[in-house]
């Protein structure tokens, strides 16, 4: 007992740091949380600025002349506004529970060393880690061959599956899950399917609840697929409606002198930067409010294989 008093008492020098080096650190991290939450404070005070101030004064930390015009725009713009903020979020609901159902299930399939195409299926997910189809090809397929043209699948397939995150997956349910408890469940008869769903995903959170904020990430912020894939204005994400919103509004600014007197001066009015900044932040507000539900879990993904005391 006393060797391992002692013992301890030797490894708790290795885990001190003095005051300096604490000092230090404490303002490392303000720095970096500083630096992640500035930008945030100066796109919702562009979003509350007059767009004359901006012109003439240019971006500040606060607004220098409040504003609520860019959100009166967005406001009078509801019905396209609500309708994409809708397609978004169905797109990342039903886009996130099928990718983790996907990537988990790839992922301890590919993690059972008993499993006869383990070898392939792993070369499967790790080519295009490295070797990419390539835009063109991968166009024709989801609409040519797929039929995913205007469609909200063509939202949600593409991004589904990522190697990275069944790569993730594999190396969490490789290290974590013991290959006894699936033989103890083999053994009293359960399929692999049951053991799927009734003991590996219920022990599985911090894994599945990383991987699910990747996806849902992912497709929140996603205005590619929308660009690439879809025609019909009524399928528009929100972020895809604020790229098609500010390059219209920009179109017009830039072609107000050929329009008539009443029209150029109400784009000349019309809110162009704060109304930018202000769908930015309605678009950051559902991510940054959903963060805390997965946090938790995600901290502890993170910290997985660590050495416990």
């Amino acid at each position: 007992m006393a060797t391992r008093t002692a013992y301890d008492s030797g490894l708790e020098r290795f885990n001190r740091t003095n005051k300096i080096v604490n000092i230090m650190f404490n303002l490392i991290f303000i720095i970096l949380a500083l630096l992640c939450v500035i930008p945030v404070i100066v796109v919702l005070s562009i979003s509350l600025s007059s767009e004359n101030s901006i012109r003439e004064t240019g971006y500040h930390l606060l607004p220098v002349a409040f504003s609520g015009e860019a959100y009166a725009y967005i406001v009078n713009q509801g019905s396209m506004i609500l309708r994409a903020l809708g397609v978004s979020v169905l797109v990342t609901l039903v886009g996130t529970v099928l990718g983790v159902l996907l990537t988990t299930s790839m992922g301890y399939v590919i993690s059972r060393p008993t499993y006869k195409l383990k070898g392939f299926l792993t070369w499967v997910v790790f080519i295009p880690m490295v070797f990419n189809g390539g835009l063109v090809s991968s166009y024709f397929i989801n609409s040519n061959l797929l039929g995913l043209k205007d469609s909200v699948w063509a939202l949600i397939l593409p991004l589904a599956v990522s190697s990275f995150n069944v790569i993730i997956c594999k190396t969490f349910f490789k290290t974590t899950i013991p290959d006894g408890l699936i033989e103890s469940a083999e053994i009293d008869g359960a399929s692999q399917l049951r053991i799927f769903f009734s003991i590996i995903l219920p022990i599985s959170l911090p894994v599945i609840a990383t991987i699910g904020l990747f996806l849902c990430f992912a497709y929140w912020n996603d205005w590619f697929q929308s660009m690439l894939y879809i025609d019909n204005q009524n399928l528009y994400s929100l972020q895809a409606l604020l790229n098609s919103l500010m390059s219209n509004v920009d179109a017009l600014a830039k072609n107000a002198a050929s329009m008539g007197v009443s029209y150029a001066v109400l784009v000349a009015t019309m809110p162009k930067e704060s109304a930018r900044m202000a769908v930015a932040i309605l678009i950051v507000l559902p991510v940054a409010f959903a963060y805390p539900f997965f946090q938790k879990y995600f901290i502890s993904g993170l910290t997985v294989g660590a050495v416990k005391g």
